[in-house]
């Protein structure tokens, strides 16, 4: 479904209020069971705020990502660096905190997943549980959401790589999130140690819809994706959604369908920077799963919340997109099926790069900026 051009959306009042100032380019966002907030910076810090105060000085222990990072190649010349954050769904038993962040170098560089123990005050016992089966150059699409299932498994969201004219394997980058064999344009589904799930759509040598001759890598759960920045998981109706980048226009939001291909790139809205032209022949077609909603004027989506409880009722149920050229989020109100039936903005005024569900019931964003913030927002009424 087509959405409307931005300036036909209706926009809503909202409040912002300032909670956190002073983050460097922060990312991801997740809280702790005692109620204090873990941030990401890109650079490869990891901030704490405590009853509300952002902590001065980074959460020592991140020297293994600090050094991976390499942060003057993958972050100041490129979209690499320190990403995504998530707590273990069993914190107070086992102490981890789990991250996504680039790898490498600018020539030889992969998504990684890690985690570590939290003690309140620093990270130990770092482990690398997950790697990027295939090492990609230049400094593009890293992806990379993670996202807890209520079986305690891990989606993590992988990107295709970047855009033409980068190549791997002799042809554009982009084309390994069709290679069922590449964990490039995927999302992975892992185990809390990073072990493969017996139940994965591809584990144990089942084809898959579309598959091809190659088999596909046990740990994919989805692919024929470009770049997946939010995933959320609705605990109602119990759907994983997710959005992700076009390159020209042909942002999408995903119902994520376990073992399914999302068609990038051989089925898109987007078209290519260069020309202008189509990125792919069609827009749908047998055999792949098309998006519940396009964006054709960009809004390069980021994090992505579904928003429960009483606190805002008004807003329970919906979905909340952050746009970093946007410069907002999308609130999409959904239908029984899933169906998209009306969307507005929701103005913030800077990149939006996080949105997430607070334990208190509010919804909150990270901007994207080198003095970034974290912001509260709620309807003006």
């Amino acid at each position: 479904m087509l959405s409307p051009e931005a300036g036909r959306l209706p926009v809503e009042r909202v409040t912002l209020n300032p909670e956190v100032e002073g983050l460097e380019h922060p990312w991801g966002m997740a809280w702790l069971p005692n109620g204090d907030l873990l941030i990401t910076e890109r650079p490869g810090r990891l901030r704490i705020v405590r009853d509300g105060q952002l902590d001065p000085e980074p959460v020592a222990g991140l020297a293994p990502v600090a050094a991976d990072v390499v942060a003057d190649q993958l972050f100041a010349s490129s979209q690499g660096g320190l990403l995504d954050i998530a707590v273990h769904p069993r914190f107070a038993e086992t102490g981890w905190v789990y991250f996504s962040y680039a790898h490498g170098t600018q020539e030889s560089n992969r998504t990684r997943v890690a985690r570590a123990r939290f003690d309140g005050r620093r990270l130990r016992d770092w482990q690398v549980i997950f790697a990027v089966n295939r090492s990609k150059p230049g400094g593009q699409h890293f992806g990379s959401r993670l996202l807890w299932l209520p079986d305690e498994t891990l989606l993590v969201s992988i990107g295709d790589g970047g855009n033409p004219p980068l190549s791997l394997d002799g042809a554009w980058i982009r084309l390994q999130a069709q290679h069922p064999a590449s964990h490039l344009g995927k999302v992975i589904r892992l185990r809390d140690d990073g072990s493969i799930p017996p139940d994965n759509p591809f584990a144990g040598g089942r084809a898959g819809e579309r598959a091809g001759v190659q088999a596909t890598d046990p740990a994919v759960w989805s692919l024929g994706h470009r770049n997946i920045q939010g995933m959320a998981y609705d605990p109602v109706h119990g759907r994983v959604w997710a959005t992700e980048h076009g390159s020209r226009g042909g942002d999408e939001l995903n119902r994520l369908k376990p073992g399914g291909n999302h068609g990038w790139p051989v089925v898109s809205h987007s078209r290519e920077y260069s020309t202008g032209l189509p990125v792919a022949p069609v827009t749908a077609a047998p055999g792949y799963v098309s998006p519940r909603r396009v964006w054709m004027d960009t809004i390069a989506p980021s994090g992505l919340a579904v928003l429960q409880g009483d606190r805002i009722p008004a807003w329970r149920g919906d979905l909340f997109a952050g746009g970093l050229v946007a410069r907002g989020v999308r609130r999409l109100q959904l239908n029984a099926a899933g169906e998209v039936i009306t969307e507005s903005v929701l103005p913030v005024g800077a990149r939006v790069r996080d949105v997430r569900q607070g334990p208190d019931g509010e919804l909150y964003v990270l901007t994207d900026e080198p003095r970034g913030r974290l912001l509260r927002i709620r309807p003006a009424s």
